[in-house]
């Protein structure tokens, strides 16, 4: 009888600079859309979680925002989010553009991955959009001079094509351990975050460059029966003009972001969703601890984000 091989379980934390293609990653890794995806950087704002349970393993995975500099509280409280997802994890995944040379900027993550001391995969994400192969291989080369990787994958997060072999990867570096939550499970965040997130993406989607992140999204009430959902939502920008944009002309653009919402919603909870949005300016946001302290996750559960 063959011997069967130790279950293995622990956390793997992805990090890297704004745009590498990190929640694209996260959603492919677990098969699920838990992670907003956009063009525009920094559109992950806080740690978020996402599990994923094979026959062999179970990994609990961080995504976490673009590292950047931290110059204003909005920017001090992501970059707090990056370095607390560096704490007791098993392993760390280290996003890279293929598209990108290795800049002053890509060594400070470096300094991040080498404090963290834990095995660290790095991931040349994007080698779809390379039309030079010899380009992918030179960069590769280039990464041991700055840092001992424990694996090197190049992978195209959007096509998949590379994302088995890092979860085979991350596997193997995991500890021998037992299940952290039940096989069903698939995250942490609470269904208003994840809500209020879908409704953010569509508004990055339908507005393009003019609300990039002066936008942010409360659900004020969530009303659950056995037939339908009933949500009421908030949308936050800074200034009159914006508001403007994100309500639209005679309400279409509202409009439309409520229905692409509610339709992703209807088919990630699998059940019928009303959804009501309403749009109000609430000056510089972003300066305001108390109401980035409203947006986290955490505090929808009962914890704080210190």
């Amino acid at each position: 009888m063959p011997r069967r091989l130790a279950f293995r379980a622990g956390t793997a934390s992805i990090i890297g600079l704004p745009n590498a293609g990190k929640s694209t990653l996260l959603n492919a890794l677990i098969g699920e859309k838990l992670a907003i995806v956009s063009s525009k950087p920094q559109t992950t704002r806080t740690a978020l979680d996402g599990v994923l349970t094979t026959p062999s393993a179970q990994i609990v995975f961080v995504d976490t925002p673009g590292i950047h500099k931290s110059d204003t509280p909005y920017n001090q409280k992501m970059m707090r989010s990056v370095r607390a997802s560096l704490d007791s994890i098993d392993v760390l995944v280290f996003v890279h553009d293929a598209q990108r040379v290795i800049s002053t900027e890509v060594e400070g993550a470096i300094a991040l991955v080498k404090k963290a001391n834990v095995p660290t995969i790095l991931v040349l994400n994007k080698t779809d959009l390379v039309d030079d192969p010899k380009k992918i291989l030179g960069l590769l080369e280039q990464f041991p001079k700055h840092h001992e990787f424990a694996a090197y994958v190049p992978i195209s997060a959007q096509s998949g094509e590379g994302v088995e072999q890092v979860r085979d990867e991350i596997i193997k570096l995991l500890p021998r351990a037992s299940k952290i939550y039940p096989d069903d499970h698939i995250t942490q965040m609470p269904s208003r975050f994840l809500a209020a997130e879908m409704i953010r993406e569509k508004i990055l989607a339908e507005t393009h460059q003019e609300v990039p992140h002066a936008v942010a999204v409360l659900v004020d009430t969530w009303e659950e029966t056995p037939k339908l959902t009933k949500i009421s939502a908030t949308i936050y920008v800074e200034r009159q003009g914006q508001k403007t944009i994100v309500i639209g002309q005679k309400g279409a653009m509202l409009k439309s972001i409520g229905t692409a919402a509610r339709l992703e919603m209807e088919e990630f909870f699998s059940t019928k969703i009303f959804l009501e949005l309403f749009v109000k300016v609430r000056p510089d946001w972003r300066n305001q601890p108390e109401f980035l302290n409203e947006l986290d996750w955490r505090r929808m559960t009962g914890e704080r984000d210190e």
